[in-house]
């Protein structure tokens, strides 16, 4: 059996990103950023207020003070979006507004709560502090400089980065083309959700989870129609399913059973399985396959075994696949708030509740079939093989998708 560390370097360097393509902003959250991006524009592009208030050379208000208070005339306006040719002299001062551009020879803001106006000169204002130099001044370039590295290739777009961009001026942004996943379970015992269920038989609810996780991680899942444990049946279904997805997620039928016939079916339409099964519980009966540039993800039947396994090495794959740098989980620091035991000699993700307090419980049963544990976690703890831990220890945490 393969570590999960072993797996995942064997599935990230057998994938090649997709190509590219340009969207508009609105549509490139959690995308992947396909190209570096170099400032193109000074953030500020000028000198501005950072206050409502009044722009002023700083050298008139020295001195100022209560008893001696600096009394200056408003000579000029300038809302936002305005300019003004006016050259301020000594003596003058600017009404001015958060975001006007700096009049020309003023070199401070004072915010208009620091003044006061006169009752015998309403176009004149007082100040009783002096103002420092640039004081209340967002200056030209303070933030980001033109030609200056602004995004990293390979990073997922957020809305920070992407205001980011809209500051530049830019509409659109080269991105990673999302991978398409085709999401596909089998077995003669599931019926599709919304039909009669018959004696024996089970509603099908992984590809609702996979097609779930998968659009998370950026990609466009297609669920496909529900394959049951035939050979020639299953063969058809992979084949029609590689001929139009970049990518291939199925749920059960890997196992060592006799009905298990996906992996024998993906073989005989001339894919390679790169390995199968791994030290991991649950999610031991894992396989990877390749069929010339198509992935297949062979993902074990049981729901918490699907999860755990597309969380740990799937989602990275269609990270990867998209041009993404980073393809590591999101994992954050608790404390668990009960010991914690693994007495099995494979390592266990265990489904946990991470409290906003930063304490890590258990989210209940365990079992790989169990649903309700897993509507209840937010978090897996990945707990080494043979391995205890006391209440009140320091543990990491990989945060599920909300």
């Amino acid at each position: 059996m393969l570590t999960l560390e072993e797996a995942r370097e064997k599935i990230l360097a057998a994938i090649e990103p997709l190509d590219t393509e340009t969207v508009p902003l609105l549509e490139a959250e959690r995308r992947i950023l396909a190209e570096p991006v170099t400032a193109t524009l000074d953030l500020p592009s000028f000198d501005n207020s950072a206050m409502d208030g009044y722009a002023l050379l700083a050298s008139d208000t020295l001195g100022a003070s209560t008893e001696r208070p600096r009394r200056l005339r408003v000579a000029v306006h300038v809302p936002a979006g305005n300019t003004s040719r006016h050259l301020l002299q000594s003596g003058e001062c600017a009404r001015i507004f958060t975001g006007s551009p700096l009049p020309r020879g003023a070199d401070a803001v004072v915010m208009q709560e620091d003044v006061r106006i006169p009752g015998d000169a309403p176009d004149h204002i007082e100040l009783t502090d002096p103002a420092a130099p640039w004081e209340h001044v967002r200056l030209q370039g303070e933030d980001v400089k033109r030609g200056s590295p602004l995004l990293d290739q390979g990073i997922r777009l957020g809305a920070a980065h992407l205001s980011l961009l809209a500051a530049q001026g830019r509409s659109e942004v080269r991105v990673g083309r999302k991978p398409r996943a085709g999401i596909l379970s089998t077995g003669s015992e599931l019926t599709e959700p919304g039909q009669p269920l018959r004696p024996g038989h089970i509603y099908e609810s992984n590809r609702t989870t996979l097609a779930i996780l998968t659009r998370q991680a950026g990609a466009a899942p297609e669920v496909l129609p529900l394959v049951p444990d035939d050979l020639e049946a299953t063969q058809a279904a992979l084949s029609a399913a590689l001929a139009t997805q970049d990518v291939l997620i199925t749920s059960g039928g890997v196992s060592v059973g006799e009905h298990d016939v996906v992996k024998e079916a993906f073989t005989k339409l001339g894919g390679r399985t790169e390995f199968w099964r791994l030290a991991i519980k649950p999610g031991k009966p894992f396989v990877f396959g390749r069929l010339g540039s198509k992935l297949w993800f062979g993902l074990p039947g049981n729901p918490i075994s699907a999860l755990v396994t597309h969380q740990v090495l799937v989602r990275p794959a269609l990270l990867r696949m998209q041009g993404a740098v980073s393809v590591e989980p999101h994992m954050v620091t608790g404390t668990l708030g009960q010991p914690i035991v693994n007495h099995s000699n494979r390592r266990h993700f265990l489904r946990v509740v991470l409290t906003p307090e930063g304490e890590v419980h258990s989210a209940g049963a365990q079992s790989s079939h169990t649903l309700q544990s897993m509507a209840a976690a937010n978090a897996l703890l990945d707990v080494p093989a043979a391995t205890g831990w006391r209440e009140g220890s320091t543990v990491k945490v990989m945060l599920l998708p909300g």
